[in-house]
């Protein structure tokens, strides 16, 4: 599993480890892991480092000294090393020493021919997006030219992946120690390219984000046994669809038929849809594990909502079903409900701007769970799962924009759902889910159409378990 982890937690165990190393160590550390990362970049091209034009963006604190010893181990290495100070009076004195003794040099404006940009300017404690003197480096960065950013790319905030201001946008970010939160959720994930994680020897506690990789997926998707039946696997009930949205339940149906359960009950008008796509499904109110309510739903159903969230089963609940829950209702169920919004959803029900969710994904979904007592999925360029509680929460980490089209989402409703149905905690329902639908949607391509991403979801299944 990937962690990530706070700012204020990240310098707590730096200054632990700080005060059992001699001075200066943790930084060689983690120079000398940013050195090899941008070596390996640069030996792709045919001169290797040797040779190279390497040009560091330096700012005034301890990220730009990472960079400063950095550029002086590739400039040891014969690459030619020039650093572009934000503030030619505080840079890194340790750093610059180091790197003028390897023989770079420091200039006061970008060279327009670089192999190589590293991006030092700020640090982790930045905040606000980028001043206008490190903006002004950052926009003569030359096109075309490959970036590396120092611990995450200046301007994006480290614990939160906002975006509040100029930033620079990576191809790849070197962080130490650990992954930061911004590292992993949009608007600065996006920013950020492929991350490399230096290992520098820290000592962490628990993270307070985290996203799932096969093994542990593998590890929680329910497997039948030899003794198994339809009913022990689960069944899952799926309330949807309306006569203006019949697609919608037919699409829920297919996830949950893909989800893993014994068997998938529709109770709705749509009943004669889902049949001629899926004889399998049982047909008619019964005994269920897990409800699904929500997609297609349309007006004036809030009385059926209730009606499922006042029994004893799990609950996920999308869509039209998110429309004006009682949060006392939803904090005094003792079943498992998962709410899963898009951004505007969300918005509605924190009574927010859609905007402010967007920038401020992480935050959203956190108050949203509070808020509702329940795991809270929040859906969009990075899905996020919040269970109530102080548990971490989880980013996934595949997907595609190509699931930016109609019915996706009603496809996970119906996955996530069978999961709970087979068992699962809403916390691993909701991030397997992501997890399996975003696998399926990349194996699918795109242009996608939803119902091909339920159709990719055994293969996908099967990725995580027989990789």
């Amino acid at each position: 599993m990937r962690t990530a982890y706070s700012v204020e937690t990240v310098r707590a165990a730096e200054r632990e480890l700080m005060a059992r190393l001699p001075e200066g160590a943790l930084m060689l550390r983690a120079a000398a892991g940013l050195a090899a990362v941008c070596a390996g970049l640069l030996a792709r091209r045919p001169g290797r480092v040797y040779g190279s034009r390497v040009v560091l963006l330096v700012g005034p604190g301890d990220n730009g000294g990472d960079a400063l010893y950095a550029g002086a181990r590739l400039a040891r290495r014969g690459a030619g090393v020039t650093a572009v100070p934000m503030d030619p009076e505080r840079m890194h004195a340790g750093g610059l020493a180091a790197l003028r003794a390897a023989g770079g040099r420091v200039a006061q404006a970008v060279p327009q021919r670089a192999d190589l940009v590293v991006d030092g300017l700020l640090g982790i404690g930045g905040r606000g997006g980028l001043r206008p003197a490190g903006a002004a480096l950052a926009e003569r960065i030359p096109p075309g030219v490959p970036v590396v950013a120092v611990d995450l790319p200046s301007g994006v905030d480290a614990d939160t992946g906002e975006v509040a201001g100029p930033a620079v946008t990576a191809d790849v970010t070197v962080t130490f120690g650990a992954y930061k939160p911004g590292l992993l959720i949009d608007p600065g994930a996006s920013r950020a390219g492929a991350v490399h994680l230096v290992d520098i020897g820290l000592e962490l506690p628990e993270p307070e984000v985290e996203a799932l990789q096969h093994a542990d997926v593998a590890g929680l998707l329910p497997e039948p046994t030899a003794s198994s039946d339809k009913y022990r696997r689960g069944v899952v009930g799926i309330v949807a669809g309306s006569a203006q949205y019949p697609g919608a339940a037919v699409l829920a149906v297919a996830g949950a038929l893909r989800g893993g359960a014994g068997a998938v009950r529709y109770v709705g008008p749509a009943a004669d849809s889902v049949l001629a796509r899926y004889p399998e499904t049982l047909i008619g109110p019964g005994r269920v594990q897990a409800w699904v309510i929500g997609p297609g739903l349309g007006e004036g159903r809030a009385g059926e909502v209730a009606d499922v969230l006042a029994g004893d089963a799990a609950v996920l609940v999308d869509a039209d079903g998110l429309r004006g829950l009682d949060p006392a209702a939803l904090r005094a169920r003792t079943a498992p409900t998962l709410l899963t919004p898009h951004a505007g959803e969300a918005a509605a029900l924190l009574g927010v701007s859609r905007e402010s969710v967007e920038a401020g994904r992480l935050a959203a979904v956190r108050r949203l769970a509070e808020r509702y007592g329940a795991t809270v999925l929040l859906k969009g360029s990075t899905t996020l799962v919040a269970p109530g509680g102080v548990r971490a929460v989880r980013v996934n980490p595949t997907g595609t924009p190509w699931l930016a089209t109609a019915g996706s989402g009603d496809v996970l409703s119906g996955l996530a759902g069978s999961l709970l149905a087979g068992g699962l905690s809403g916390a691993d329902a909701g991030s397997v889910g992501a997890y399996l639908h975003g696998l399926a949607a990349r194996r699918t391509g795109g242009p996608l159409l939803a119902h091909q991403v339920a159709e990719a979801l055994p293969a996908a299944w099967q990725d995580t378990t027989h990789p």
